[in-house]
């Protein structure tokens, strides 16, 4: 059987394996807390995720937002999350 490339993956499992987040409890977790949007709307951690959608990632340090390049087969080395996504904005809290 051939693995082909993927189109999309659970939102979830790509945050921790492009490294955005460590642990995919953690990614469940800020998910089910409605932390984490998918172009502009609230996603949950089975939501797929596709090439060119936007993730924004509200944490205690402030927000973060990415852009989906592609989507991985397998497990990334710290060196390939570059082309998996990018960091599109950063903005600090600064309560």
């Amino acid at each position: 059987m051939k693995i082909e490339d993927k189109e999309n993956m659970r939102l979830d499992l790509f945050l921790k394996k492009v490294l955005i987040i460590k642990q995919r409890e953690t990614a469940k977790q800020l998910c089910d807390g409605g932390y984490v949007k998918v172009n502009g709307m609230a996603a949950k951690p089975a939501r797929d995720v596709r090439i060119s959608d936007l993730i924004e990632i509200e944490t205690a340090q402030g927000m973060e937002s990415y852009r989906v390049l592609m989507v991985p087969n397998g497990n990334l080395r710290k060196d390939e999350v570059g082309q998996y996504c990018e960091l599109v904005n950063k903005v600090a809290d600064h309560e």
